[in-house]
């Protein structure tokens, strides 16, 4: 296996990718007074994102079902699957393959956008259907990192791809993220048990700690006693976004000692928010620099977790002759 690199540029952005699990392995954004630093936080070589000393999903495509399904079964037309567990119990981004593990095909390369593709083929992970993936990643003029996917099968299966770029807006991944300002758009989320599993539940934010309709620091409330915080060590959950159609703003993050600012823009359902709860300070990342807790976090639009289990959520279910889409953008600014 020999990975390859991608080098784009697109307004103030500058991106560096690899073809081995479509992964972003840089992205550098200025500040506000154009000083620019690399957002993406990751290991420092190709060969540890090969070798995995700690985080897997490090800037990575996601799939073919991002996030979690319970106990990694599920029930398709009366027949029952069982895809690799690889998280407690349960499945987590697809199993111990996904999409994440195995090179793309460049399909094409400008000097501000790179097209990836991949048949992630029958029983891989246990899922059926042979998957073809098309992913487009794009720098704008307007300073937008745009995620785009498509994704057809000859077979009913699931599909819910994603994006998994763990930010900290200082450029520096050994500074914790919890004084960045985060918005999100959304006034529900989705509770889940001790195994990150959804409980079937859609609870309002009003009056809890994952009200993040009024921008405010991360770290505000993470520390209250809440059960579902200390379930999940911080913030890992899924905020359901309204159900307009098309394009609409889900999030905004800005940290106020650089001025970046993110926002988060998609046409699914909701946006998982992770608070980089799991990092340990127990290996470095680019410069050395050791990735402590809490000190990347990942917003990740996709569909609702556990979703087949659950006939009140939106549907991952994809059958042939439909084509799944799915589009992100990451808009860059300063303030």
């Amino acid at each position: 296996m020999k990975p390859n690199l991608y080098l784009l540029k697109g307004g103030d952005l500058e991106m560096a990718v690899t073809d081995y699990g479509a992964r972003v392995l840089a992205l550098l954004v200025p500040d506000r007074n154009g000083q620019k630093a690399d957002i993406a936080v990751g290991y420092a070589s190709l060969e540890e994102y090969l070798e995995c000393p700690g985080e897997r999903f490090f800037g990575a495509a996601v799939g073919r079902l991002a996030n979690r399904l319970g106990g990694g079964a599920f029930t398709l037309d009366g027949k029952e699957y069982h895809t690799s567990l690889n998280d407690h119990g349960n499945t987590l981004h697809g199993g111990f393959t996904g999409i994440d593990r195995v090179l793309w095909t460049v399909e094409a390369l400008t000097d501000s956008s790179i097209t990836l593709s991949l048949l992630d083929p029958d029983g891989r992970d246990g899922w059926p259907g042979n998957l073809r993936i098309r992913l487009t990643y794009t720098l704008t003029a307007e300073n937008e990192f745009r995620v785009e996917y498509t994704a057809e099968t000859d077979a009913p299966t699931l599909c819910n791809l994603s994006h998994h770029t763990f930010f900290n807006l200082t450029g520096d991944a050994s500074r914790s993220i919890q004084d960045h300002i985060l918005q999100i758009e959304a006034d529900r989320f989705i509770p889940t048990d001790d195994k990150l599993i959804p409980i079937g539940e859609i609870r309002p934010v009003e009056g809890t700690p994952f009200d993040f309709r009024a921008a405010k620091p991360i770290g505000r409330d993470i520390a209250t006693e809440d059960e579902q915080l200390h379930r999940a060590g911080g913030y890992d959950h899924n905020w359901c976004l309204p159900s307009a159609k098309g394009l609409r703003r889900a999030a905004t993050l800005c940290e106020p000692v650089s001025g970046r600012r993110m926002e988060v823009w998609t046409d699914e359902c909701g946006i998982q928010f992770y608070s980089g709860n799991f990092f340990d300070g127990s290996y470095a990342g680019k410069g050395g620099r050791i990735i402590g807790h809490r000190c990347a976090l990942a917003l990740e639009t996709q569909k609702w977790p556990d979703a087949i289990h659950h006939p009140d959520f939106p549907s991952p279910l994809l059958r042939p002759g439909e084509t799944y889409s799915h589009t992100c953008i990451y808009r860059f600014g300063t303030e």
